[in-house]
């Protein structure tokens, strides 16, 4: 089993009996403790007209992360490319990358991050830059790249920034465009884990070698919930059905602390459904949670690094499980070296 580095991405929930700029405050603090951690990076997602998330204007939240940590890496999980003008992202990324240097990843994403109501209000073409998403990725990593690269508008100052670029995807269709540019890929199985297992394969058969990578690189978004016993994390993960739950029903709620017992907020057909996505995640104690990685590599193949996506409402419970996923990863990797 190959290294596998670790990750986290932060969507911006509000806890339950909190709000906006107390989630926006933890969401420095999960960073601050993160990079004491050593995490190879810290991702914010791109969502909109949600009232339980506050990650709409992601680069400005990616810049108060950077303006708040030395050298944590700090990227978008992602930027939802059809909501903006390549020229716009590689104007920001490129802003940001003049004043934090190399401490910044761009990851792409087709999806619109939102109902289609709100993708509309916010689209500047009425929908064709889900079809345009190849082509506008091309167009940014043009915009970032050399002088000699550029045309006559150019994206000031982002001019040889060569920030890096993933392709973001959730099914096997982003898993061709990546493979074809030679570009690293990951795959969002925190949500949706359905195609993932096919779109790595994909990823990896169809893989072309480019200027920016010689070889696949796989990341896979998994939600990771540890604590000191397996009951335990069990708990704190009635948090994560909840949230899932509240998807299905359409309601955007706020992330609700954990209970004892699901049945008195879920339905029987919604518990099932819950427990089939739980068992997709990592969750556990430890030695639970590392049991459960080398089963995933045994049954996806080898994978370069994971972005641990964890919804616990504990704050300090929360940085507990993040502490822990390092460790255990940390041990497999010294085991495998």
């Amino acid at each position: 089993m190959k290294k596998i580095r670790y990750s986290a991405l932060n969507l911006v929930p509000i806890r339950e009996g909190s709000n906006e700029r107390e989630a926006i405050d933890e969401m420095i603090e999960l960073a601050q403790s993160l990079e004491k951690m050593s995490y190879e990076r810290y991702w914010i997602a791109e969502h909109h007209n949600a009232p339980n998330l506050v990650s709409s204007a992601t680069a400005i939240l990616i810049q108060h992360t950077l303006a708040n940590t030395n050298h944590l890496r700090v990227g978008s999980g992602g930027i939802m490319l059809p909501n903006h003008a390549p020229l716009v992202v590689a104007e920001q990324f490129g802003t940001l990358h003049q004043i934090y240097g190399d401490r910044i990843d761009i990851g792409l994403g087709r999806a619109p991050g939102t109902d289609m109501s709100t993708a509309s209000a916010l689209r500047r073409d009425k929908h064709d830059g889900v079809f345009q998403f190849p082509e506008e990725v091309k167009q940014l990593i043009q915009y970032m790249g050399p002088d000699t690269k550029q045309g006559y508008v150019k994206a000031i100052p982002a001019i040889g920034s060569e920030i890096p670029v993933y392709v973001l995807g959730s099914s096997t269709d982003s898993a061709h465009l990546a493979a074809r540019e030679g570009l690293p890929y990951v795959f969002a199985g925190h949500f949706a884990p359905q195609q993932m297992k096919e779109a790595i394969a994909i990823y990896r058969e169809l893989f072309e070698p480019s200027e920016y990578l010689d070889e696949t690189y796989v990341m896979v978004g998994l939600n990771v919930i540890l604590a000191d016993t397996h009951d335990e994390a069990l708990h704190l993960a009635t948090t994560l059905s909840q949230m899932f739950t509240g998807i299905t029903r359409g309601r955007m709620q706020k992330l609700q602390p954990p209970v004892k017992d699901l049945n008195n907020v879920m339905s029987p057909q919604e518990i099932a459904m819950s427990d089939a996505r739980i068992q997709q995640s990592l969750v556990g104690d430890k030695a639970a949670v590392k049991q459960q990685i080398k089963d995933f590599v045994n049954y996806y193949g080898e994978i370069d690094e994971i972005m641990g996506v964890s919804y616990i409402y504990d704050k300090e419970k929360q940085v507990q499980s993040y502490q822990y996923f390092k460790e255990v990863l940390d041990e497999l990797n010294a085991e495998n070296a």
